[in-house]
């Protein structure tokens, strides 16, 4: 009895929202403290920051202890990949700082910690899941346009390798120059220099920045904002069956069911 009573203080914990702000708070926090210490500073911030650094740490292992106890069964909590990162995290950041041969494993571990803020925000969260399931789908984007990249360095370094070498001087220079030239850093004098020799050259490069920067990046744009569209509407629908709230498919079964009895009822009625 006692054991169910404290999982459900663990489990209002977990669920307040207050908590999950200070949790998000120290989160940053840490992360400033982690560039503070990129500064010179006295003996005694030093100590300070080392202070804060640990009190952090202790703070993390409480809060993922709390989430644990939290969970009604503890078997499921690791079936998270957010929880097992965040242990992991947790875990490792505890790594002491101060030892020489480890500080600057501590160091990069303390920079990470930054990163449990996309499992503390679910909308974080629906970004980078968002972003990883369409990766299947730019993966063929990104093909396409290498091939498109690859065709216009080859016929830069044909056509312009005798203006500028430094340039056009072989294909992998030319695939550089052509990636400046869709970033637009200083396009137009790459541009300009070609145009003395080849005055219809602009052609090379507007084709070149249309196909690359404007319709390749709408394509990549459309994909990840698709996917992010699917995962919102999961998002929305485990939200609804958590709440008991019944989801589109059940109100438009309930629909049918109720057709289906009305016609049945009218031909009673009939016959």
């Amino acid at each position: 009895m006692k054991a169910s009573i404290l999982q459900d203080k663990f489990l209002r914990i977990r669920s307040n929202k207050l908590f999950e702000i200070f949790v998000v708070t120290v989160i940053i926090f840490s992360a400033l403290l982690v560039g503070a210490k990129t500064y010179e500073m006295s003996s005694t911030m030093q100590k300070i920051t080392l202070f804060l650094d640990w009190f952090i740490s202790a703070f993390f292992l409480t809060e993922i202890t709390i989430r644990f106890l939290a969970e009604p069964r503890k078997r499921n909590f690791f079936k998270s990949f957010w929880n097992i990162f965040d242990t992991l995290i947790v875990i490792v950041s505890m790594i002491p700082a101060d030892d020489a041969e480890l500080a600057v494993i501590a160091r990069l571990v303390r920079v990470f910690r930054v990163l449990r803020m996309i499992s503390i925000i679910p909308e974080l969260r629906i970004l980078l899941v968002s972003l990883v399931k369409a990766l299947p789908q730019l993966g063929y984007v990104m093909l396409l346009m290498f091939i498109i990249f690859y065709i216009y360095a080859a016929i830069g370094s044909t056509l312009f390798g005798a203006i500028n070498p430094e340039l056009w001087g072989h294909i992998t220079i030319s695939l550089l120059t052509l990636f400046r030239v869709m970033t637009f850093e200083d396009w137009t004098d790459v541009m300009y220099e070609t145009m003395e020799v080849y005055p219809l050259s602009w052609l090379f490069y507007l084709t070149f920045i249309f196909f690359t920067a404007f319709a390749f990046l709408n394509m990549v744009i459309g994909i990840v904002v698709g996917v992010m569209e699917q995962e919102n509407a999961k998002a929305r629908a485990e939200k609804m069956e958590e709440e008991g709230e019944p989801s589109l498919k059940d109100i438009s079964k309930q629909i049918m069911a109720l057709q289906i009895q009305i016609k049945a009822l009218q031909n009673t009625d009939k016959s």
